[in-house]
This record gives structure tokens, sequence and C-alpha cells, in this order.
């Protein structure tokens, strides 16, 4: 057994360990690709330790912040910050440029890591950034320490953050969840179960800031594998690195699976080298599932989950082909239930608020005890969950269907309205590409559902014939009152409709 084995079968272990551990074995083999070049283990490790070492010289404290498109020496800063003992803080280059001055601060970053394209969106807010450092030009080189430098041992604990993430938000600043090393390491102990090894190669073409992409880049290092990462999603693009590099391993969002399978060359690229592709971080239609089973090789599986962790149900979809619709059964571990308004576990059956339990699980919002505590859900045993916010029932054999997010959940004329069920009779419609239902003010019923609709290429219909399909196959209570043609949905950069946009631009027909 490997020196790496036997750290991924401790109870504890570092990212930083099994990186020197792979490197020490093989270090010629890649570890990270991106469209500048390969970076194998040896050459990983080093500049870790380059980094490390730099950031100890300058006398860094707490954390660092990375603002930057996926490249390798994104993921070098970030495994060095861990090595010197610092947390990281991805931002998310989406954000608004007082949005990331807010979160960086926030954070006490000690150090900001740019790209040039992010550094002229920031122009106007540079000087209130903490000490930048530019990760693609000479500049970086320069900082490192010098080659062969070696870093002061840090002594890394299960409680010691290992990120901040910040929360995807539209207005205000974002809330930093904090991630433990204790929680990192059980999802990279995953990378057992579902074949992340040496000769695994994961292709990651969601943004580095984001837990949905990390869930699948630190088991493939972990695991001693290779991760591809491309800046920007291009279907194409992805189709041939996914064919040329015989891609094992994959996490997308699902407007990128819906993508991937509409385009017309799909069934031309050789995918057989796939044995496994996940999916988080949205609602994941059962059609579109069901595709992909017929025509992608390879495991198919979806997590459900926040990424204040907690509680996380898995679907393997392949092994359960006829519950498409759920989001699979808690896993191993995982106390999931469900709470009413009144805060009380509902009967069996019935629909509630989702929270769960687990080893996996946030420490606290950064600097924010009210939130944290408006997070929190405790049963009569003192047990501590994380509220989801996300509406479910667990059917007959105990796997979970979400309904929705209890803020979208649409009240009209006091029955509830999930705009889920909606958007699935919709689905069925062979004009409907994409759907999004949200609730609008209404003088008679308190909020009526509206349907914001993407056609699907060559469709020809008109919005009334589309309403009255759908209305006929609705109950009395859940019928649209409007249905709007788009030519996109307003998305974050993981794929979440931005329903709370939709809902503002929707203006009601005057009434004669």
């Amino acid at each position: 057994m490997s020196r790496a084995d036997d750290i991924l079968n401790s109870e504890f272990g570092t990212l930083p360990a099994l990186v020197a551990a792979h490197a020490a074995e093989r270090p010629d083999h890649p570890a990270l690709v991106d469209p500048e070049g390969v970076l194998t283990y040896g050459q990983l490790d080093a500049r870790a330790d380059r980094v490390a070492a730099a950031l100890q010289r300058d006398g860094a404290k707490h954390s660092v912040s990375i603002v930057s498109y996926s490249r390798n020496d994104y993921v070098t800063v970030y495994v060095g910050a861990l090595r010197a003992g610092l947390a990281v803080a991805p931002l998310a280059p989406s954000s608004l440029p007082e949005q990331i001055v807010a979160m960086a601060n926030d954070a006490d970053a000690a150090l900001i890591f740019l790209d040039g394209d992010n550094e002229a969106a920031l122009n106007g807010v540079l000087g209130q950034l903490p000490r930048r450092i530019r990760l693609d030009t000479p500049e970086f080189e320069q900082w490192l320490a010098p080659e062969g430098t070696k870093p002061a041992p840090a002594t890394l604990t299960p409680q010691m953050p290992f990120n901040i993430i910040y929360s995807s938000g539209t207005t205000g600043t974002p809330k930093g969840i904090v991630q433990s090393h204790g929680m990192r390491w059980l999802h990279m102990q995953r990378a057992n179960l579902y074949g992340y090894d040496r000769a695994a190669i994961t292709l990651l073409s969601t943004p580095l800031y984001s837990n949905t992409t990390l869930v699948s880049l630190f088991p493939t290092l972990a695991g001693g594998g290779t991760a591809i990462l491309m800046p920007k999603f291009d279907v194409a693009k992805y189709l041939s690195l996914a064919q040329q590099h015989r891609v094992t391993h994959t996490m997308l969002v699902p407007v990128q699976y819906q993508r991937i399978m509409a385009h017309p060359g799909f069934d031309t690229y050789d995918l057989s080298a796939f044995r496994a592709k996940f999916c988080t971080s949205a609602p994941f239609n059962a059609a579109l599932k069901a595709d992909i089973l017929k025509r992608w090789p390879g495991k198919l599986i979806e997590y459900y989950g926040m990424t204040e962790g907690g509680g996380t149900c898995i679907l393997v979809a392949d092994e359960f082909p006829t519950k498409l619709h759920t989001v699979g059964r808690p896993a191993e571990g995982h106390d999931i239930r469900l709470i009413g308004e009144d805060g009380r576990p509902v009967p069996p059956g019935e629909i509630g608020e989702i929270v769960g339990h687990s080893g996996a699980i946030m420490t606290h919002y950064h600097k924010q005890p009210g939130k944290t505590a408006e997070a929190e859900w405790f049963d009569e045993t003192g047990k501590r969950f994380i509220r989801t916010g996300d509406m479910g029932r667990f059917d007959e054999d105990g796997f979970l269907q979400l309904m929705d997010r209890r803020k979208d959940m649409i009240i009209s004329g006091g029955f509830n309205v999930y705009p889920s069920d909606l958007e699935a009779v919709l689905r069925q419609h062979g004009a409907v590409f994409d759907v999004a239902v949200v609730g609008v003010p209404s003088e008679q019923w308190g909020e009526t559902p509206v349907a914001f609709v993407v056609k699907a290429p060559g469709a020809e219909i008109g919005a009334p014939e589309l309403l009255a399909w759908a209305n006929a196959k609705l109950g009395k209570m859940q019928r649209l009152s409007a249905i709007e043609f788009r030519e996109t949905l307003p998305r974050s950069a993981i794929g979440k409709v931005l329903k709370r946009e939709l809902r503002d631009e929707y203006k009601a027909p005057e009434t004669p």
C-alpha cells in the first residue's frame, strides 16, 4: 500500500499531504491540465511549497482570496495556502466589484490573487483590495519563494478552516460559509467510492470558486488522478476534450447536461471511457436524466446537498431508473428530516422543509452568528442540523422528492402551489426546451403562477396555445395565469435559474 493510500485510509488527513505523497510516488504523472499546459504532481507539490513559503515570508495570516478563471496556478495557490496553514476564500468573478471588496475584507484575506481579465474588471476598486498578485504574469513567478524552498511545517487539524465559500446572491454581500479540514476530508474520502483513482481523468468546466466543482476536484487529486480545467464552458470544446483525453469523470450542472445532450453532434463523440458523471446545484429533470442514461456511457450520480453541508442525498440513476424524479436516498451516515412551519418533524409522506446532519457540516457563517443561528435546527436531543430552505417529501422507499425552495413556493388562494410541479408538466410539451415558473402578485389570489419558457429549436407555438395546453393538465388551483417566451433564462454561473430576476422583471398586462 502506498503512502497516499495510508493517508486516505486514516481517520484524518489533508490535501497538501496527499499531493506530497503522490508527488513522491509518481512525480511525472499529470495532476492538472489547463489551456496553457500540464502540471505534474511533482511540479504541483514543488510550486505549492513555494507558495506556502512565500506566504510565510510575507507574514500572511488567516486567509488568501482568489478571483480568477480556472487555471493550474489557481489550484497551486489553493494547495500552497493550505500547506501554510491558511484558509482560502475563492470569490466569484461574476460578483459586483463592491461585493468582491466586501468579501475579501470579510475573509481577512492577506493577499488576493487575480488574473488579467478580473483585475481589469476591478479597476475602479483596486485600491480597496488587499495586496494583489497577478497569476498570469511574471509577477507571480517573481513573488514565489525561490525554487527548492520548503515552508515551515504547519499543523492542520480537523477543526481548522479549509476554505470560506461565499454563497451566491444577487444583492448584498453573500454569507461566508466556513468549511473545515475535517469536512473536506470526508469529501476526499469519497474518492474510493466512485473510482477517483490514479487513472481517473476528471473534466471540470464549472468555476473553482464553487463547491460544485471542488467536491469533484479534491477527490480527483486525493486519488492521484488528473483534473482538466476549462476556464469557460463550451459544448463542442467540452465534448472534444472528453474524447481527446479519454475522460472518466465529470461534474456538470443540469443546464450544461441539457446543452450537451441537445448538441447535434453528440452521438458522434467517443465517450466510452466515462466511469461516472456527477450533477448537483440545481433541479435535474427526470426526462433529461433518462436521456443521459440512454446515450452517455458510465454511471450518472446526482448529489443533493448544500455548500453548508449537513445532509446529502445521492441518486445513482442507472441503478434506480424508476426513481429519476427524486434526488435519491440519504448518504450513509447522513440524517435527513423534514420539518413543518412550527419546527416540528412532519408525519411520513407529508411535505416539509429539508434539514440535514452529518460529519460534513459547516462550522459557521464567517462573522455572522445571527445568520448561523438562523441556518441551524436542533432535534430534541440537541443534535445540530442545517436548514436547506428546500421543501420535499420522502416516498415509501425512502427516496427524497424535491418540491421547491421554500421562498419560491406560491401561495395562491390559500393553497400551496409548487413551481416544480408546473414546470414538469410544461416540459412534457415538445415545444418547450427550458422553463421556470414563479409566483407574481395577484389582487384576486394573493399570488399566481407565471411561466417563462424557452422554445425548443424550430418550435412554432403561441403563448395562448401553450397556456391552454398546460392548464388543461393542471389542477384548478395550479393553473398558470400567463406564459412569456424568452430567448434564455437568467442563470447564475453554476446554472441556477435566478427566479428573483424573472419575478422582478415581470409586468402583468394592464386590465382594460
